[in-house]
């Protein structure tokens, strides 16, 4: 069975997280599958947008923590090519072309919800949630949590999602400005695909271009932010701080609190 699905179909590629009995943690496996599933639905000639969406119950629950406990391999195998890509860099996979629809099918967390930053704007599910538990796992973000987070809700809500670690639900990411629209659960796909619909329906290139420009805009005033986050996090994968025996001793205690507030 594979991790990562991608179906296409009238012009919209669907992209799935697919170990739902994980909540689609993102071990090595997903996370050296999903950056070229990503990239070859973006080439799809026959595609115009990509949704991404998570195996219900969740949409992700971040790293594996229990082989981040382990070998952490999940670590430098998803986020590793920082040290060796200065300046290239950008989150989970490149920048897309096309419009990237963030379904938001359940939880999304730390790793999860900068999966969901990356998109280009999300839909929520009346079951989502979302939370930032990076300091509670004691691992620097290294998806753009520093610079994405804060550009869709506000620094000050920001950090206390950082400090807190607590879930939001879909309304107050609604209110907050963390997702453009909440639907009921049977109506998310269906209503992703419908806005689909709609974007297929314009000019492309006119599309790709304005895309273009928001991203050389935002980069213009945020390029420094990434670069500090690259940097720290980089630091912490060379052994300043991070070690995976810490997470093991934590795990347990992290896994009850997020089942808490699910």
């Amino acid at each position: 069975m594979a991790v990562v699905d991608c179906v296409v179909k009238d012009r919209v590629a669907e992209v799935r997280l697919n170990r739902p009995d994980s909540r689609n943690a993102l071990n090595s496996e997903l996370l050296s599958q999903l950056p070229g599933v990503v990239t070859e639905a973006d080439a799809n000639p026959d595609v115009d947008v990509i949704i991404l969406t998570g195996q219900d119950p969740a949409f992700c629950a971040g790293l594996d923590l229990k082989e981040l406990g382990t070998t952490g391999a999940n670590l430098g195998g998803g986020h590793g090519d920082v040290i060796e890509a200065q300046g290239t860099w950008r989150g989970p996979f490149p920048n897309t072309l096309k419009p990237l629809i963030g379904a938001i099918n359940g939880p999304a967390v730390t790793g999860g919800l900068e999966l969901a930053l990356a998109c280009d704007f999300l839909i929520a599910s009346e079951k989502a949630k979302f939370a930032d538990t990076h300091a509670r796992v004691g691992l620097h973000p290294g998806w753009g949590m520093t610079v994405l987070l804060p550009q869709a809700i506000g620094i000050r809500r920001a950090r206390e999602m950082s400090a807190t670690g607590l879930m939001i639900d879909a309304a107050t990411a609604l209110a907050w400005g963390l997702v453009n629209h909440v639907v009921p659960h049977e109506d998310l796909l269906p209503y992703c695909h419908s806005l689909a619909a709609q974007i297929s329906g314009v000019q492309a290139s006119a599309l790709h271009q304005i895309y273009r420009s928001y991203d050389e805009a935002i980069d213009s005033v945020e390029a420094e932010g990434w670069e500090i986050e690259r940097a720290k996090f980089a630091a912490q994968l060379r052994g300043a701080g991070f070690s995976p025996d810490d997470v093991a001793e934590r795990r347990e205690a992290i896994i009850k609190r997020g089942s808490a507030q699910i």
